[in-house]
């Protein structure tokens, strides 16, 4: 088996291989075929694509000698103003000697940039536009200051649909020779919700145990607990048996390592599927809320969890004597 990252891997190398995202490849697909760029900022979830769209424009645009126009900077690790100032200065204001005029600079994770080094950018951005365009990405674009998003062309990135993450997940296992079923790839849809290079991560995980990949693998590799487990954990503690409920709990906790956050959000999810009436999931789902809460705060796992437990068991008595 390959020690490569199959993430990377099967990362697109042009525009017309980008997974999903249509509208935006068509605009960006325009921009390189025009040879002129504005500034842009890409803003969307993780996994989705918005590092990947930016390098293959930047390839369509400069073709193999890319590297040479494009400078990549990830400003969670270099977000003060001191390096706008110097590095990025330095870059933009430098004249290409190729036939496009200017070069690209990509910013991940801007939104991390601090306050002052967003407004150092700013200027920098409006003085050196013939010789430089700015790609800023970005998780939430509410955090990149108003006169810079107002200097650039917007781009919302969203999560795959279920059915073009499994085409490309399917792709992949075959290239790659490994045996993935139906289960597997609800499983890792499931985990992941969209989000593919995460997809891709699980399923690369999953397939290392050198076994079919079905959906007790992918959820034993990335650590979360079976659906079915989460159902019959809530289902009795609906029922009334507490005890045996908070076993359950317990069981997933301490033997297969699951974490509180991610039960809570599998609580969440399940409680929807739940064949109950929607009164009941009012009230079900406000307890959970209230939970996630504590849990965020740094309140202790277990005994959240337990306490979840015990007010499902106290409010389903409620609910059926009402």
């Amino acid at each position: 088996m390959s020690f490569e990252m199959w993430a990377e891997k099967y990362r697109p190398k042009s525009l017309n291989q980008m997974v999903n995202q249509k509208y935006i490849v068509e605009r960006l697909e325009s921009f390189a075929k025009a040879r002129n760029v504005p500034h842009c900022i890409f803003a969307g979830p993780p996994g989705t694509g918005k590092t990947t769209a930016a390098l293959c424009l930047a390839r369509d645009l400069y073709g193999k000698a890319y590297r040479e126009n494009l400078m990549e900077l990830n400003a969670s690790d270099e977000r003060g103003i001191n390096v706008v100032r110097a590095t990025v200065k330095t870059f933009a204001r430098v004249r290409t000697l190729g036939e496009i005029p200017f070069k690209i600079l990509i910013l991940d994770e801007a939104d991390n940039m601090t306050g002052d080094a967003q407004q150092a950018l700013r200027r920098t951005m409006e003085r050196y536009t013939e010789t430089c365009r700015f790609v800023l990405i970005a998780n939430y674009s509410g955090k990149i200051i108003e006169p810079i998003q107002s200097r650039c062309a917007p781009f919302r990135f969203t999560y795959l649909s279920k059915e073009e993450q499994e085409v490309h997940i399917k792709y992949i296992a075959e290239k790659e020779k490994v045996d993935l079923t139906e289960d597997g790839v609800n499983a890792i849809y499931d985990v992941c919700r969209g989000d593919l290079r995460r997809a891709i991560n699980s399923l690369q995980a999953a397939a290392s145990l050198g076994k079919p990949i079905t959906s007790e693998t992918v959820y034993a590799v990335v650590g979360h607990a079976h659906p079915a487990d989460v159902r019959a954990m809530m289902k009795i503690a609906m029922d009334g048996n507490f005890v045996e409920a908070r076993k359950r709990l317990r069981e997933m906790i301490l033997k297969f390592g699951v974490a509180g956050s991610d039960l809570i959000k599998q609580v969440h999810r399940e409680l929807f599927r739940l064949d109950i009436p929607e009164s009941w999931k009012v009230n079900l789902a406000e307890i959970v809320g209230d939970v996630d809460f504590r849990l965020v705060e740094g309140a202790d796992e277990e005994v959240q969890l337990s306490a979840l437990l015990a007010r499902l068991t106290e409010s389903s008595a409620k609910l059926k004597g009402g």
